[in-house]
């Protein structure tokens, strides 16, 4: 007899008046995302739902299950940390720590002037160099940010987005002065400016010029790096934005298919480039949401690649995604409790079948983190991945009426988000109407309402909160001398190099730009020349114009 059969009408009866006898906790049953939690799932949930199509099985469309067959027995996700400080001699020495203890791919941090296009010597940059991230001002700072790391062996994410397509170019000249390759790189440039402008902010240029820097890198990488992932479209910052679990995975995915609808105008075939598009998602703490979050994301993603995109090859139905602990959900209360939140966010992402995964450190509420607690971090990865015996069975909460029940809750969610979008022109239109803004903030005000209103609880800060808690965690200061040190190292690299070099390329630049070819052999000649991000920035804000957001209310 089945778990169908034995559920039922007159055990579920029964059930239901002890249920309703019972005396219930005054609280708001719901998701972190503020939607309702059903006090029981059962079969009569998920009626109508065939099974063999929607759920199926690992590797199988529509890849609900995960996008490999045998998933984590084959090989385990890739562990990253986030890491960047300082110069990029601080940095380098950071990746030689992480990678000996274990780490087995690099994930770039990069300060906000490389971020917003700046040369570490520009009066912007000021007490900002190397702060948040590693100061990325020429090719030098390439080349020693990787010394001694042999590209062909490692993968490299980097979270980058108005500069990508650049620094992406002083990424691959770095290669190949090591002797490497380009068909032998293995990575991601984040390269996603769709959510620049709904979430994180760092935008340079315009919408239409920014689409082209994006496709221009997208259509390199199909001709010459066929192991890298030249767009990881991101709902990582959206959700810390704000936005509920459903906001994220529609928003991130209608991201996704207008970088695919921008590559079929450029010419390209889908299923040249898009086995190569990943995806970024947040971890948010509410752990059964996120699984089916994850799960319902590969589904939707599958069923319009191939509907409505035409993508024949399965890798381009494939969904492949990189996942980090929420940043949102760490608090500077009690800091320890940290650890404990980003176990199970990484359990999230774990079930729900990640590729890679980024675990944050206990004190990132604070400052950058420490080697103890990036290593802190790391050894959560490593205890789910050897310890937990997560990963031997694939897919170990598919059948559950609960999570099946939130993954299509979730997809249908996602269909209503996109309907909505097409209603305002599309993706690039909703943003310039202020739409995808004012969705996110609706969204975040509604969360702190119920935050300040004890009906959302944040341990150790509107409960059980500890007077004069004592809790001292040693954090990392970056101190005015890497900023000397940065400044030096730039004006050597400018005093040393050709500017016959450094004035062609910058000219070769304008012309390319002002034309309709791809960019990025300009930006790599560019970076053999030593010329700077500022300097071939700012030629492209002489042709392209920056970009102002209009306010959204």
């Amino acid at each position: 007899m089945t778990t169908v059969d034995r559920v039922t009408n007159a055990s579920f009866e029964a059930w239901k008046a002890a249920y309703d006898r019972a005396r219930q906790r005054d609280v708001p049953f719901e998701t972190v995302s503020s939607a309702p939690v059903l006090p029981l799932t059962t079969p009569a949930d998920l009626s109508g739902t065939d099974a063999d199509a929607e759920i199926g099985l690992p590797g199988q469309f529509p890849y609900t299950r995960g996008p490999y067959a045998s998933m984590y027995r084959t090989r385990l996700w890739t562990m990253r940390q986030f890491a960047g400080f300082g110069t990029s001699i601080d940095t380098n020495k950071r990746y030689h720590y992480l990678l000996d203890h274990g780490q087995t791919g690099l994930s770039v941090a990069f300060d906000l002037p490389t971020l917003m296009g700046y040369d570490s010597d520009h009066p912007r940059s000021e007490g900002e160099v190397g702060k948040c991230g590693v100061a990325i001002a020429s090719l030098a700072d390439m080349e020693t940010l990787f010394d001694g790391i042999p590209l062909s062996d490692v993968t490299t994410s980097m979270t980058i987005n108005s500069p990508a397509a650049i620094i992406w170019a002083m990424y691959l000249v770095t290669a190949q002065k090591q002797g490497t390759k380009l068909d032998q790189l293995g990575g991601t440039t984040q390269n996603d400016i769709l959510k620049e402008y709904t979430a994180q902010k760092e935008f340079i240029f315009p919408p239409a010029p920014s689409m082209r820097l994006v496709i221009d890198t997208m259509e390199f990488a199909t001709k010459h790096t066929p192991r890298w992932h030249p767009v990881s479209v991101s709902g990582y910052h959206i959700r810390e934005a704000g936005s509920t679990a459903a906001q994220e995975l529609a928003f991130t995915l209608a991201d996704g298919f207008a970088y695919v609808v921008a590559a079929i105008e450029r010419g390209l075939d889908v299923d040249s480039f898009a086995p190569r598009l990943s995806f970024f998602f947040n971890s948010h703490v509410d752990f059964f949401e996120e699984i089916a979050k994850f799960r319902a994301a590969r589904r939707v993603y599958a069923k319009r690649m191939r509907d409505k995109y035409g993508a024949k090859n399965e890798r381009s139905l494939m969904l492949r995604f990189h996942t980090q602990t929420a940043g949102c959900s760490l608090t500077a209360q009690q800091p320890l409790n940290n650890i404990v939140r980003t176990t199970w966010e990484a359990l999230a992402g774990v079930l729900g079948g990640t590729q890679s995964l980024h675990t944050n450190s206990m004190d990132e509420t604070l400052a950058l983190p420490t080697e103890h607690a990036a290593k802190v971090a790391l050894r959560t990865q490593q205890l789910i991945a050897y310890e937990s015996g997560v990963a031997n069975t694939i897919d170990p909460l598919a059948g559950s009426y609960f999570i099946e029940d939130l993954t299509n809750k979730m997809e249908a969610s996602a269909n209503e988000i996109f309907d909505q979008i097409d209603e305002h022109g599309g993706v690039v239109p909703a943003i310039e109407k202020g739409w995808f803004q004012r969705e996110i903030a609706a969204a975040a005000y509604h969360y702190q309402r119920e935050l300040d209103a004890g009906q959302q609880i944040i341990v150790g800060v509107n409960k059980f909160v500890e007077q004069g808690d004592d809790t001292k965690l040693d954090t990392l200061f970056i101190g005015p001398e890497a900023e000397r040190e940065q400044l030096e190292r730039l004006a050597k690299v400018r005093r040393e190099r050709s500017q016959g070099a450094v004035d062609g390329a910058l000219e070769r630049i304008r012309t390319d730009a002002a034309s309709s070819v791809n960019m990025m052999p300009a930006f790599m000649q560019a970076s053999e020349a030593y010329c700077t991000l500022g300097e071939m920035i700012d030629v492209l804000r002489d042709e392209f114009g920056t970009y102002t957001e209009a306010p959204a209310f």
